[in-house]
């Protein structure tokens, strides 16, 4: 099932799984279907991040031109919360996000379309993130927004507990301090 969420073009996806006393069978992408549903590929590099710790926060991310990326975001291993920010200049949602609870129970996907920043937080150790991107990474292009930015609002489930960051996710500007990377395109 696809189910766009309160910003449109980021979309939900929960596969299908077939279970028995053996355990479950799942396809988790079928490039046609995910293609009539708004996912647009192709898809070119697979990333998988494993963060030891609950309370990891990895993000928020994005690429901009000539390496912009869409996700494709799954977790194969715990649970995240799993964040998109619109930055799309003239979008009617631009500076909103949406959020999505993936774990490895619930096999859930989320699409996160360019124009997006993307970050997740980890709601347990040992957690597994997989996701298929539509551009190769690219370190020129890497850029980052400030993961607690008031202006975005973002609950990340922490409970007022600091987040586990990397140095460089520390450092990322405010959503005001952006720059104009992508425009709106209706």
């Amino acid at each position: 099932m696809f189910t766009r969420l309160a910003i449109p073009d980021v979309i939900l996806v929960e596969p299908k799984r077939f279970g028995d006393h053996r355990g479950f069978f799942s396809e988790t992408f079928h490039a046609d279907r995910y293609d009539d549903a708004g996912i647009k590929g192709p898809f070119v590099q697979d990333n998988h991040s494993l963060s030891r710790d609950q309370g990891v926060l990895r993000g928020l991310h994005f690429q901009i031109a000539p390496s912009p990326q869409g996700k494709l975001v799954r977790c194969t291993a715990g649970k995240i919360l799993d964040v998109a920010v619109d930055i799309r200049k003239g979008s009617p949602t631009f500076g909103q996000h949406v959020s999505a609870e993936l774990t490895a129970d619930n096999g859930h996907q989320l699409w996160v379309p360019v124009g997006f920043a993307h970050g997740f937080v980890t709601l347990t150790p040992d957690t597994e993130v997989q996701y298929k991107v539509t551009g190769y990474y690219d370190p020129n292009a890497d850029r980052g927004l400030a993961w607690d930015d008031p202006a975005l609002g973002i609950d990340w489930g922490l409970g007022g507990s600091q987040p586990v960051l990397s140095d460089k996710d520390t450092k990322h500007p405010t959503l005001a301090e952006l720059p104009e990377h992508f425009t709106y395109e209706g």
